[in-house]
């Protein structure tokens, strides 16, 4: 396993260093949403290809992730990520002040680091000699593909309800909007609960838990919704606040009644 683990984060160290470097030059630090990306899937290929495990599970791990990457760079790409920093970054380079260089760099490789740690549930399965797929894999590949099209499905939805101009200013609260918040992030996290279980039908499984569990608390709580939610209330105020009183946070749920409806 070390003799993966170690060269595969060396590798994608040194990747994300040379990201910073570009981004020096470009004043674009989003481009780090690209490089954790790559380092995902680079993990998840590295295991694919030197992991001692059944190739059937290993085949089927590398797809997800493989589609999981595609459409997530895919989606960056669109967005513009090489066009424009980021209102995410650009906020760090107000805030940050002083050494913002070096904390981007600290950022940067922190990123790489971090796709080690969440891709645990592919390094655990690529070990895994047991020749048949199992119950817990079935079960997570259904929940995978649950959350990659409850995702794609949410990212159109807001898309074209941005692209309507009759919707400045508004809201999004058509399909999945209507019952979350936040459900591209939701499902997002289905996809990490999705490698978790997968792990489970293999030897020290349950530590894969870490993956889920990183990813929550980040979009919980870092970099995800707390500043969609502030640039929200930011850009639409009374509109977003009503919204927060009838829906759903995270999961998606049947709307609340506001309290002046009562």
């Amino acid at each position: 396993m070390v003799s993966i683990v170690i060269p595969s984060i060396t590798v994608s160290l040194i990747f994300m260093f040379a990201l910073w470097t570009i981004q020096l030059k470009t004043r674009n630090a989003g481009i780090v949403d690209i490089g954790w990306t790559v380092c995902v899937f680079f993990f998840g290929c590295m295991y694919f290809l030197k992991g001692p495990g059944f190739f059937q599970r290993k085949i089927l791990f590398f797809i997800m992730i493989g589609l999981w990457a595609g459409r997530l760079v895919y989606h960056l790409v669109s967005r513009g990520v090489f066009e424009q920093e980021d209102a995410r970054y650009q906020r760090l380079r107000r805030e940050w002040g002083q050494h913002i260089q070096i904390k981007f760099l600290f950022l940067f490789l922190f990123e790489a680091l971090l796709a080690f740690v969440i891709t645990v549930p592919f390094l655990i399965a690529s070990r895994n000699l047991e020749a048949n797929i199992g119950l817990w894999e079935y079960a997570a590949c259904i929940l995978w593909i649950c959350g990659f099209l409850g995702e794609f499905i949410a990212d159109q939805q807001l898309k074209d309800f941005k692209q309507d101009p009759s919707n400045k200013g508004k809201t999004c609260q058509c399909g999945l909007w209507y019952y979350s918040r936040h459900p591209n992030y939701f499902f997002e996290w289905v996809m990490w609960v999705a490698y978790f279980t997968f792990a489970l039908n293999s030897e020290w499984g349950i530590v894969a838990v870490i993956a889920p569990a990183v990813m929550w608390f980040f979009l919980v709580y870092v970099t995800g919704i707390p500043f969609a939610e502030e640039q929200a209330l930011k850009n639409r105020g009374d509109d977003y606040r009503s919204y927060q009183q009838t829906t759903s946070f995270f999961v998606p749920w049947p709307k609340k009644m506001k309290v002046n409806d009562l």
